[in-house]
């Protein structure tokens, strides 16, 4: 009954009369994948991230486009309030260390399948009396999916959902143990929040704790990235009862983010050795001697067809600790002229002992 499922999705027939349906969110592919490959014999909580493809036809925004590109992580397996604490402090700290400042956390509990359908009356009942103030979407949702009508961006009714029924106060006995322990390791952890009884994320699946991470002067048309528990999601894909919760951020507003806030992006890391070689037989010693460097994790980088005088200077250029030089003395010796960039010190070194010395080497004086 949400928005993304009912008028969002691009479905059509392929070619051999298939329904197709482009994915429209992260996390019931991941269930999707968890279930296909045994994942769920493996211990739990089972950690996994993607990054993905998204489509949905939906009105182009700041930062969110009808193709768009998603990351998230899901947790998978362990109904604790504590991995729920431990979700949204990674996803708080995901956002801070990218240099994002100014964030608000909301945080919502919306119960579970026991103690929901009695705040969906409380609601339908509430709603019921204002119909007439509602607009024409909310009208179909408050018959198909009461839940979303707290979620509508229309300016009316905003205001009838600011005085609506709250779900943390229709809780089951369960549903608010876990949502006070929850509130407590987040305050163990001095993550400031803010309860926001309207918040109910954009799809059906989610159950208990929802969240969301939001520029402070923005909104929700600009939220960061949200997620939430989905305890009944992997249960109705056919597997068997599993809680689970996670994050989805859309990485396009996450880049607009940074460029408003002034953060730049941090300079690509210089090689480790740059190889510079002179001949043909040195070009071959060069290229066989940057594969082994790169497969023993050393980063390395080399030109082809310059003059030594233009690799010399490409190798200043990288940034480079090493340079390596090979003409026609060094391949028949079997040797190549180690360069210290810092300090100008260049000596001669068996070509097989070169990962090892550039590895355990500092450089410089």
């Amino acid at each position: 009954g949400t928005d993304i499922v009912t008028k969002e999705m691009y479905t059509f027939k392929d070619l051999g009369g298939n329904s197709v349906t482009l994915r429209p969110e992260g996390t019931a592919s991941v269930c999707r994948a968890y279930l296909q490959n045994g994942l769920s014999v493996s211990p739990k909580p089972v950690k996994l991230y993607y990054f993905a493809s998204i489509f949905r036809y939906e009105r182009p925004q700041a930062g969110r486009l009808r193709e768009h590109h998603q990351f998230g992580f899901e947790a998978i397996g362990d109904g604790s309030p504590a991995l729920d604490a431990e979700v949204i402090e990674m996803s708080w700290q995901f956002f801070t260390t990218l240099g994002l400042k100014r964030l608000k956390l909301h945080l919502n509990s919306i119960g579970c399948r026991d103690c929901r359908p009695t705040y969906i009356r409380a609601l339908r009942e509430y709603y019921t009396a204002h119909t007439a103030e509602l607009c024409a979407d909310c009208r179909v949702r408050l018959e198909k999916n009461t839940l979303r009508l707290l979620d509508c961006k229309k300016p009316g009714c905003q205001a009838l959902a600011g005085a609506a029924p709250k779900s943390a106060e229709h809780l089951c006995p369960d549903c608010a143990a876990h949502f006070k322990a929850l509130k407590d390791y987040l305050d163990a952890l001095a993550l400031p929040y803010t309860l926001n009884h309207r918040l109910v994320r954009g799809l059906d699946y989610y159950t208990r704790t929802v969240f969301e991470i939001q520029p402070e002067e923005e909104g929700s048309q600009s939220t960061l990235g949200g997620g939430g528990r989905y305890d009944d999601l992997i249960e109705e894909l056919g597997g068997s009862a599993t809680p689970a919760i996670g994050l989805a951020s859309g990485i396009e507003r996450l880049v607009l983010n940074l460029e408003r806030e002034g953060v730049t992006v941090p300079p690509e890391a210089a090689p480790r050795v740059f190889v510079a070689t002179v001949g043909d037989a040195a070009l071959e010693a060069g290229i066989k001697l940057t594969a082994d460097l790169r497969r023993a994790a050393i980063s390395a980088r080399m030109a082809y067809g310059r003059s030594l005088k233009a690799q010399f200077k490409q190798a200043d250029a990288s940034g480079a600790a090493f340079t390596v030089v090979i003409g026609d003395d060094e391949v028949r010796a079997g040797t190549v002229q180690l360069r210290d960039m810092a300090s100008g010190t260049q000596t001669a070194v068996a070509v097989d002992a070169v990962s090892a010395l550039v590895r355990g080497r500092r450089a410089g004086p």
